[in-house]
């Protein structure tokens, strides 16, 4: 496995599980779902994940 991909990344508490995930694996995340379709997927942005966390 060369990466994560967070299908649906709607809520903190959801969202939240990919960074133990990936402590876990070793492997970075590299797309996130903001919606339902295959387009709705985009290169994963750390900072605005963390910035989602602590809002």
């Amino acid at each position: 496995m060369t990466g994560l991909v967070l299908a649906k990344m709607d809520g903190t508490a959801r969202g939240g599980i990919v960074l133990a995930v990936r402590d876990e694996l070793r492997v970075p995340v590299k797309l996130v779902g903001t919606g339902e379709g295959v387009r709705d997927l985009v290169p994963f942005d750390p900072e605005s994940f963390a910035r989602r966390l602590v809002a």
